[in-house]
């Protein structure tokens, strides 16, 4: 009995020495390689939304720090933190923040269940980037449109991407753009666009109307009636499909009136 408990007692005393020695060591690794961080950059990092979504193109919320506190990265640089951390940024670089426009998300495609034509029925792993590997381009037969199996909305860190019949949708009031659904996007098709603009195009289809009339009831046919009519001369068909100016558009809708297709949307803005 006395034998078993001088063992423990000797079994403890020897953990005690090998934690002392390691702490020890610790603490003088800790010195030897502490690096100073400026007190610019951990104020600047409280400033930052803290998602980490990489839409200020710098690796995280750190590196964004790091630049934002070396005057390397514009003090509007994180996206998710809109203008409220642009403003409390600038403070703290002794600059002026400006007014920043804010722009969100947008998927360019109305192809949803019975209404574009599919090329097959996947059944595969929810997986934009599989389908297409499975099938070539896509599960429709139009090479443009939205595949719609959730890769973008894995992507977003903020709940503002939903696939809904088929097709992802943006919520505009959740979006801070960020674009990390832009990087998610197997088809590159997604695009950034002014939180403000009313009047959008649903549909990057290139092939000739011919051709899009047999694959989607609702592409866009490059008729040409909205850029003829267009009251402010700010939309024009290129590639067989319509395209905004957004700096020259007026917001009159004039263009979704008159689109034969209903492919050009109006925004609700005043739910915004």
């Amino acid at each position: 009995m006395d034998f078993s408990f001088t063992l423990i007692l000797e079994g403890i005393a020897v953990l005690g020495i090998m934690g002392a020695v390691f702490g020890a060591l610790l603490a003088f690794a800790a010195k030897i390689f502490h690096v100073e961080v400026d007190p610019k950059q951990e104020a600047v990092r409280e400033c930052l939304a803290g998602a980490n979504c990489g839409g200020c193109g710098y690796p995280g919320c750190g590196g964004d720090a790091a630049a934002g506190a070396a005057g390397q990265a514009p003090v509007n640089c994180c996206v998710a933190g809109g203008q409220e951390a642009a403003d409390k940024i600038a403070a703290i670089m002794g600059v002026s923040a400006g007014a920043e426009e804010k722009m969100v998300a947008f998927v360019p495609c109305s192809g949803a269940e019975g209404v574009a034509v599919k090329r097959f029925n996947y059944k595969g792993p929810q997986d934009c980037q599989a389908a297409m590997l499975f099938g070539g381009k896509s599960n429709k037969e139009c090479r443009f449109a939205c595949i719609g199996l959730g890769n973008c909305a894995k992507a977003c860190k903020f709940g503002a991407m939903h696939i809904v019949n088929g097709v992802a949708k943006v919520d505009r009031d959740k979006c801070v753009g960020c674009m990390a659904c832009a990087e998610a996007c197997p088809k590159k098709i997604i695009e950034k666009v002014p939180y403000k603009q009313a009047v959008l195009v649903g549909c990057r289809n290139q092939d000739k109307g011919a051709v899009t009339r047999k694959i989607c009831d609702v592409g866009c046919i490059g008729c040409m009636k909205c850029q003829r009519e267009c009251p402010a001369e700010a939309i024009k068909i290129e590639n067989f499909v319509s395209t905004i100016d957004y700096d020259k558009c007026v917001g009159c809708g004039h263009c979704a009136d008159i689109c034969p297709r209903g492919i050009i949307n109006l925004v609700d803005l005043v739910k915004q």
